[in-house]
């Protein structure tokens, strides 16, 4: 499926909407829905301040000026210079910076049991298949938003014959006719209508934006769940089918399931939960989303829902910038030890 929409890299797109106007904050259709990492403008002046108390205690006793560069670099003047004078110190200020956004990876209830897949999806028919069903696993694992349900009404997903009223829609909301496309979105996301898994994550994007519509980070978490599992019963029968490439709406599956990992890190209409949004990337990723790509490096980086592994990290950069979804200052991950790393992964698993 092609995308639609081009994803927004900053955090505050979303802050936004919430306290202006819906009708004169909202951008043209060029969704894009990938967060970039946290950075210092993201913390609650509070920890800034604390921050800045433990960097200054810590620079009384061992001071070195900051070396010249670009933003980047003097952003993490005190996260890593810091922690090379004083682990103490160093995990203080990290306490600190990161308290909003605990770094954890326990068992999470918004994770169904999944089978366990050791090596990436490499392209082949076979890798496919099992990353698509674990996708719909996960999928048909999350709670059914059984409010949004009429009763006895069928909700057997809808996906053809709908492509050109999803494409009118599309073009108000180009056109920044944003409540009449959002009208439409709901419409045909209707569960006791049309019942169409795509248009139900476009509703949910409106309704998280605030895009034609009152902001509800609740319902379209709940529409976001109902589009990953209508895909699902799509792509199960294609799966069943003999089809390892999956089915219609395996563009909607991927979609909605990398749009659920940015509801679970960012606290989205559920509670904030990083060891599922690691396991909703991971799955988008491995189905070929490259954004999930860089955020599954993210968590391998910093440590988000998983451990930390740097090799991992690596992997999972070069696999987007392989795919032309490149991310500024990570030459690193090209260093001779990474490479091999995956080099010699790839001879295990043969």
């Amino acid at each position: 499926m092609s995308r639609f929409f081009h994803r927004n890299k900053d955090d505050k797109e979303h802050q936004k909407t919430e306290s202006q106007s819906t009708a004169h904050t909202m951008p043209p259709l060029k969704l894009h829905i990938g967060y970039s990492p946290m950075t210092w403008t993201d913390v609650e002046p509070s920890l800034c301040l604390l921050v800045l108390a433990v960097v200054i205690q810590t620079s009384a006793t061992v001071f070195h000026p900051p070396a010249q560069g670009d933003g980047k670099q003097q952003q993490e003047l005190s996260s890593s210079a810091v922690r090379s004078r004083s682990a103490s110190t160093a995990s203080r200020i990290r306490q600190s910076f990161l308290g909003h956004h605990k770094k954890n990876s326990d068992p999470s209830l918004n994770i169904p049991e999944l089978p366990t897949i050791t090596k990436p999806n490499n392209g082949n028919p076979e890798d496919e298949a099992k990353w698509e069903e674990r996708a719909t696993i996960l999928a048909k694992g999350l709670a059914s938003p059984a409010d949004l349900m009429a009763p006895g009404r069928s909700r057997a997903p809808s996906i053809v014959g709908q492509d050109d009223t999803i494409e009118e829609a599309i073009a108000l909301h180009e056109r920044q006719k944003y409540s009449e496309a959002t009208e439409m979105f709901k419409r045909l996301a209707d569960p006791n209508g049309p019942n169409n898994p795509l248009s139900q994550v476009l509703y949910a994007l409106s309704l998280r934006h605030g895009w034609g519509c009152q902001t509800d980070e609740g319902k379209a978490a709940e529409y976001l769940r109902l589009a990953a599992s209508n895909a699902a019963d799509v792509e199960q029968e294609a799966l069943r089918a003999g089809m390892s490439k999956g089915g219609s709406a395996k563009g909607e599956l991927i979609l909605a399931i990398y749009e659920l990992a940015n509801c679970y890190r960012q606290g989205w209409g559920v509670p904030k939960d990083l060891a599922a949004a690691f396991q909703y990337y991971l799955t988008a990723a491995n189905l070929g989303d490259t954004d999930a790509m860089n955020e599954v490096a993210l968590c391998y980086l910093e440590g988000y829902g998983t451990k930390k592994d740097k090799f991992e990290a690596a992997r999972y950069y070069r696999l987007a910038e392989n795919k032309g979804n490149k991310t500024v200052g990570n030459s690193w991950i090209y260093k001779d030890k990474y490479i091999k790393y995956e080099q010699d992964g790839a001879r295990r698993r043969k």
